[in-house]
């Protein structure tokens, strides 16, 4: 592997051959001499294409008696006859395979000569294996057979040879996706199965090509014919396929195989030139901005969101938040608007501030610096129920901080403070907004505002996205159950694809006194917290396979200072979150012209609060697609208060 490509972003460059018979095992060293990681090869000879019994007269009576007795390779139907490099070799299963012909006979040897050479590849402990173009029209038996015959494998994988642009006999575009995604529906999902995608000299639209985002390509094959020779006649990738090549290498790191190129295509290539260009353009994808870089090795990583209210945060966990800039210079913008529009300029006013769930205490900092810069006196109250997160505090004010903070340890919901103060100060949200909780612990903590005081942050909006993915879906499905697939997952996306633009489905405001409240002015119940949205989307540019739900949010700190992870509007930079993810239990089709309905509900009762969603598709007035509701009371996944 090339030590100057990023490692998480490397691509192994292999050769694909489809004659080369005679002496394979030449042919591998010299491709691994030329620096080729590994080799596509079919495993077969043509001549074993008799099992098919294409031709039942006499003269092929022989080949008719051998396998009666059971599919078995003759030693010279084998070009890969040994497990020698067995660890840098893909094998290509027979082209000839006609798992859906009409004639029983070739249908049912097809059949048994594929489960042979997939038994002979376990056998070699090949990886992976290539399958041949898919048929266009029916391919049920075809699936069915493959679905079988992977259940015998124990790790090697299969790869569906696919042409990323050849339109089916309606002339439809995306023909090659769609017979792709009828195969992997027939066989369950099923992990084993994945793509080897194929250039072709025409790329489809950009809409068809972000469809393969979301799919499990595993390898990316382009032919030599597709290259074009440069000024110096050396082969480069047009620019459409340059850019696609590149996109799929940073979000889907696939193996990438180049064919072996007719004698003389591009008259200064040599055989290891077009392997050559592809570690160049892997070497030169694009840098990776402070989120990726935060990000790298968690992308499509599921990761339950926190529970503030019940979990005390770790050590590492505060340490990982407070190294995002981004977000505490929002937060230090708006303090610094806040006081100055609180106070006049050589007042001797002291703006009192309370930062509650104080953390380690990047807040407070922020509000110093604020205070700083905008010359104003201020008295900041630090309020934190986290112990152990105390004891950071107890220091800083100790080291750092000195009379000018005042620390209590408290769970801001049932502190009761000798004074309101002038500004409130929190970061208290999550990815989607509300999902930590911050509308009810706010609800507690906004008694300590003064009636013209002002909250920070002042609202927050929730946004939702139907998504494809079939990464995530399979993530959450490999634990077979109920439970997983009703619950919401922060995950940093990679290999997706939004259906359609996310829309907003609810906002919080703060203060909010438009609830009733006891006495004490405590909310008297949390029912003016439910929500509930249905937001419905535009047709769809390509027919696409929904696996979820992708959630955002975007903030409003002070007036016109704000912090968004909403894909539109995310604060370039910012990392401290990941956006949310809702599984569907079943992935739902979702044809081309067709509408995305999604529900959305927040409820809420004495002990916690949670999430419940439903999709339904339609297409010309008709229902053709509706999901149960998730986590229906809970069941599943909830946030305790």
């Amino acid at each position: 592997m090339d030590p100057t490509v990023d490692q998480f972003r490397a691509c192994p460059v292999g050769i694909l051959t489809t004659d080369y018979y005679d002496n394979v095992g030449t042919f591998i060293d010299e491709a691994s001499e030329a620096g080729h990681d590994f080799v596509a090869t079919p495993m077969a000879h043509p001549t074993f294409r008799r099992v098919l019994h294409e031709d039942k007269k006499e003269k092929n009576k022989a080949a008719v008696d051998l396998w009666r007795d059971g599919p078995v390779f003759d030693r010279q139907d084998l070009i890969l006859q040994s497990a020698a490099c067995s660890d840098i070799v893909v094998g290509m299963l027979a082209e000839w395979l006609q798992l859906d012909s009409q004639d029983e006979d070739i249908r049912v040897n097809s059949e048994l000569a594929l489960k042979q050479e997939l038994a002979w590849a376990s056998h070699l402990g090949l990886l992976s294996v290539i399958f041949p173009k898919l048929p266009k029209g029916n391919l049920s038996n075809t699936a069915r057979a493959i679905n079988h015959a992977v259940g015998s494998l124990s790790f090697t994988q299969l790869w569906t040879h696919v042409l990323i642009n050849e339109p089916d006999d309606e002339g439809v575009e995306n023909g090659p996706w769609k017979q792709w995604n009828k195969l992997r529906v027939l066989c369950e999902q099923n992990t084993k199965i994945h793509v080897a995608l194929e250039l072709t000299q025409d790329l489809p639209s950009d809409d068809i090509l972000d469809v393969w985002m979301a799919e499990p390509v595993k390898a990316l094959i382009v032919p030599a014919e597709v290259f074009i020779p440069n000024t110096k006649g050396f082969p480069v990738l047009p620019k459409r396929h340059q850019e696609f090549v590149k996109k799929v290498m940073d979000k889907l790191r696939p193996n990438i195989l180049v064919t072996v190129p007719p004698t003389q295509l591009h008259a200064s290539a040599t055989p290891s030139s077009y392997q050559e260009y592809i570690r160049h353009l892997n070497r030169n994808l694009p840098e990776l901005d402070a989120v990726n870089q935060f990000a790298t090795g968690y992308q499509d990583y599921l990761q339950a969101p926190l529970q503030p209210l019940m979990d005390n945060l770790d050590n590492s966990t505060y340490e990982t938040f407070e190294k995002d800039p981004i977000k505490y210079q929002q937060y230090e913008e708006a303090v610094y608007r806040a006081l100055l529009d609180r106070t006049e300029p050589d007042s001797n006013v002291t703006t009192v501030i309370m930062v509650v769930g104080a953390g380690r205490g990047p807040l407070v900092d922020c509000c110093l610096r604020a205070s700083t810069k905008a010359e104003r006196k201020v008295h900041i109250y630090a309020v934190e129920k986290n112990p152990n997160a105390y004891v950071t505090l107890q220091n800083k004010k100790e080291n750092e901080w000195l009379d000018k903070v005042e620390l209590v340890f408290a769970d801001m919901r049932r502190w009761k403070p000798s004074k309101k103060c002038d500004i409130l100060v929190s970061e208290l949200l999550g990815s989607f907004g509300d999902n930590e909780l911050s509308p009810e612990c706010l609800d507690g903590a906004q008694k300590f505002l003064k009636d013209d005081g002002i909250s920070i942050p002042a609202n927050y909006t929730s946004f939702a996205a139907p998504l494809a993915s079939t990464k995530l879906y399979n993530e959450v499905a490999a634990y077979k159950d109920l439970e997983h697939f009703e619950t919401p997952y922060v995950v940093m996306f990679q290999q997706i694809c939004e259906l359609n633009p996310s829309q907003p489905l609810w906002t919080f405001a703060h203060p909010n006194h438009t609830h009733p409240t006891t006495d004490d002015h405590d909310p008297i119940n949390n029912l003016h917290n439910i929500r509930y949205s249905q937001v419905k989307f535009a047709a769809v540019e390509k027919s696409m396979t929904m696996h979820g739900i992708a959630g955002y949010f975007e903030s409003v700190l002070y007036k016109d200072v704000t912090i968004s992870i909403h894909p539109e509007t995310h604060s370039p930079g910012m990392f401290s979150w990941f956006p949310i993810f809702f599984p569907i239990r079943n992935p739902v089709q979702v044809p081309q012209g067709a509408h995305v309905t999604l529900d959305f509900w927040r409820q809420t009762d004495k002990k916690k609060i949670w999430y419940e969603w439903a999709a339904t598709v339609t297409k010309d007035g008709q229902d053709i697609a509706i999901t149960p509701i998730h986590n229906v009371g809970g069941r599943s996944y909830w946030v305790g208060l």
